[in-house]
Formats: structure tokens, sequence, C-alpha cells
């Protein structure tokens, strides 16, 4: 699906814009051909019968089968059989084993296929995301706590204007790779809400006031309410209607804030997914 989103969009992209697609590495991904090991966690075992002391009870008494093994050392066959053959011969995982699958390769070949071409890439460090890594106390593995923001140029002249951010903003973010933003705390009307100031950054960046900016999965309407903030028009588009009448919902919600858009007009366009749509020009995110 994001191969073809990126060939669509790439179309309706301005010559010198930007196309930001911010995106994980799928930190959990389910690999049936990786055989299925389990991570000997030797500080977890309620037993304290080792390998070793198996393998000296079994040179003391030769003909022993595991349960009389298991008796003379005071633990179950089942603890002999995998202290001899490791966890995964019985019982063990019943799960595929998983992996890290990389997202920035693919996404960079489907983008240059296009014309995009990598221009630059900032790291969103964001809340610990235990739920998503599968995280257990029986592995090596880090908690994900990173997403990515590939930032992909269309061919074109573009403006490098040093008034779109403050001088503190520059120093604080604008120049840094890493972006340490909080999370959204409460995913309870989207599942995959990302934060107003993750969006604000990409916005302020990457485009000048009264510019487009284009999001193709528009959501709770977190691109389009930023745009109103920084004097940007938009266009958002989303194939579910629950999702259409939420981002709606937030949009008419954040416009009973007057103060916060005195200055500013926007051009409020929410398209469901077959719409029809004319032309779209500016940042994907």
């Amino acid at each position: 699906m994001l191969k073809t989103i990126i060939k669509l969009h790439s179309h309706v992209l301005k010559p010198g814009g930007f196309m930001v697609i911010n995106i994980a590495d799928i930190i959990a991904f389910k690999d049936e051909t990786i055989p299925k090991i389990q991570g000997l966690n030797i500080s977890s075992r309620k037993n304290p019968v080792t390998k070793e002391m198996v393998l000296e009870a079994k040179a003391k008494f030769p003909h022993y089968n595991r349960d009389q093994l298991g008796d003379y050392l005071g633990c179950s066959e089942q603890t002999i059989d995998r202290r001899l053959n490791g966890n995964n011969i019985r019982g063990g995982k019943h799960q595929a084993q998983t992996r890290i699958k990389l997202v920035g390769g693919p996404l960079e070949t489907y983008a240059y296929d296009c014309g995009l071409y990598l221009y630059d890439k900032r790291i969103w460090k964001k809340d610990p995301a235990w739920a998503n890594s599968r995280w257990t106390t029986n592995t090596l593995k880090a908690v994900s706590e990173t997403e990515d923001l590939y930032i992909f140029w269309k061919i074109g002249e573009y403006e490098v204007n040093r008034a779109r951010l403050t001088e503190y903003e520059w120093k604080e973010w604008g120049y840094r790779q890493i972006w340490d933003i909080q999370s959204v705390r409460k995913n309870d009307d989207h599942e995959a809400k990302f934060p107003e100031e993750l969006a604000r950054r990409v916005i302020k960046l990457y485009s000048d006031r009264n510019d487009i900016v284009l999001d193709p999965f528009l959501g709770s309407g977190t691109t389009a309410i930023t745009c109103m903030r920084e004097g940007r028009r938009y266009i958002g588009i989303e194939k579910e209607q629950k999702y259409v009448s939420l981002a709606q919902y937030n949009l008419n919600k954040a416009l009973e804030q007057p103060s916060l858009f005195d200055e500013i007009n926007p051009t409020r366009m929410v398209y469901p997914h077959n719409a029809n749509r004319q032309d779209s020009v500016g940042l994907q995110n």
C-alpha cells in the first residue's frame, strides 16, 4: 500500500517540495523460517539443577533414565531433559520467532522509482512502546523508543527560509537530528495518534505560510489542526468514515478557540477516500 501511496502523491507534490514519512521499523516481525529457539534465562530458573549436575549424575549412574535422574537430583524428568537438550525440546516456543524488519531500504526504493530523493532523516525519540516490542524479561532485545522521519525531495528549487523558525527553535530542534517528543498519552479515539508537536516541527521546517500540506492518512486530524495553528492550508484524505467524522469533530472543536486562529483563514478540505479530488501539493507526513 505504501508503495502505491508514494507513487500517487509524487505526481501532485510540487517541484522542490518535500514528502515526509513518519514510520518505524517493525520491531517484532514474525518469521516462520527462524528456528523456534527460546532464550535461556538462567536467573529465572526455579530449580537449581544445572547441566553439569545432570552430566555428573549420568556418569555416576549410567543406567538411570530421566525419571530416576530426576528423583536423584530432586527435580522433574522434564528438567533433566531441558538441561541436557535445551528449552526447546520439551515445550519451548510455540509462536514464530521474531526479528527486526527494516523499512528504510524499501521506502527509499519506492520513492526513488517515483523521482523522489532521500534528502534527510530525522529520528523521533518517543516514550517506550513495550507492547509493540513484545518485550519480556526473557530477551536481550531493546524496547522500542524511536520512529524515523524520512524526508524525500522532488527535484526543483526550494527555499531555505531561516525565518520559518525562531533562533531558539533552530538551536533546539531545527538543526538537530533527534527530536525528543512525548508520545500521545491516550489513544482513546484513534489507535495511531502522533503528537501535535511532531506535526508542528515538520510543517514549520518544510513549508511556508499559506502553503498547502497534504496528509493522505488524516486519522484524527492532527495534521490539519496543526496547519491551522501555523497558517498553512491543508488537504486531508481518509478512507474510514469514522475517522472522517472524528477529524471533522476535532477540527470544529479547534476552531472554537478563535484566539488561536485570528490571523488564519484556512482552506478546509477533508475528503473521504473515494471522493473526487483535484490537485494537492505539499507535504506528506
